[in-house]
């Protein structure tokens, strides 16, 4: 039988490994300056929210299920600094109902009821990454036990925005066929339930889609070429 001190170490000799995994991904595919960036924020945020939501490239595991990857952009989680920067700059002093489109492990939702949204949804079309989202959230719960937690494994493109999310929150995580559906799909729950709304675009290759819209950029922000945000509001 393994022991508890067992455990422990096997899952910290885990955690090692998915940091140079991560590091040595992000430095072969970007550079490594930003692999450096990138893997202290890592280290800092895992430990800082006590999660397990660092990975990448896991669309491959599954797409071997038979899932319809074909429009999904690669699983990266977003960088830790960038997701509390976003907050930092959000315009909105309510923060009622938080959505994240393709939510993967769950981090900017954990995030999000950290930062006091009551009502925190995330939708994924892979049900392992719903999975590891509803273990990340149930650590998340010990330390705001009052907010209220949804995930939901659901088509994005069909999926229909609840009525009171006053926030959304996007990780480059479909191409632009999938993103102008969803785009599609905020206009409508705005035109049915007339509403402020704000959106958090990390690596946002479609704002464009927004701004034709009608939406407005309030903030933007890029650094190491690569981490870049914005935010917008209709």
């Amino acid at each position: 039988m393994i022991s508890g001190r067992q455990k422990i170490k096997f899952n910290i000799q885990l955690k090692i490994k998915a940091y140079i995994q991560y590091f040595f991904y992000i430095g072969l595919n970007w550079n490594w300056r930003i692999a450096a960036h990138i893997l202290k924020n890592e280290i800092k945020g895992e430990k800082k929210y006590g999660i397990d939501t660092t990975g990448v490239d896991e669309l491959k595991k599954i797409k071997k299920t038979g899932t319809d990857i074909s429009h999904a952009t690669i699983y990266m989680p977003v960088s830790y600094d960038m997701l509390e920067i976003a907050f930092t700059q959000s315009i909105f002093s309510t923060k009622n109902h938080f959505l994240d489109i393709g939510c993967g492990k769950g981090r900017a939702l954990c995030v999000a009821g950290i930062e006091g949204f009551k009502k925190i949804t995330g939708i994924d079309f892979s049900s392992q990454l719903c999975n590891k989202a509803k273990e990340n959230i149930a650590t998340i719960k010990q330390q705001i036990p009052n907010a209220l937690f949804t995930i939901i494994e659901a088509d994005a493109s069909s999926f229909i925005i609840p009525s009171d999310v006053d926030c959304i929150f996007l990780f480059n995580p479909f191409d632009e066929f999938i993103m102008t559906k969803v785009v599609d799909n905020i206009i409508q729950s705005i035109t049915t339930n007339p509403r402020k709304i704000q959106v958090i675009y990390v690596n946002p290759l479609y704002k464009k889609l927004f701004i034709k819209k009608a939406f407005t950029e309030f903030y933007y922000s890029k650094r190491l070429h690569y981490l870049e945000l914005s935010m917008l509001k209709n």
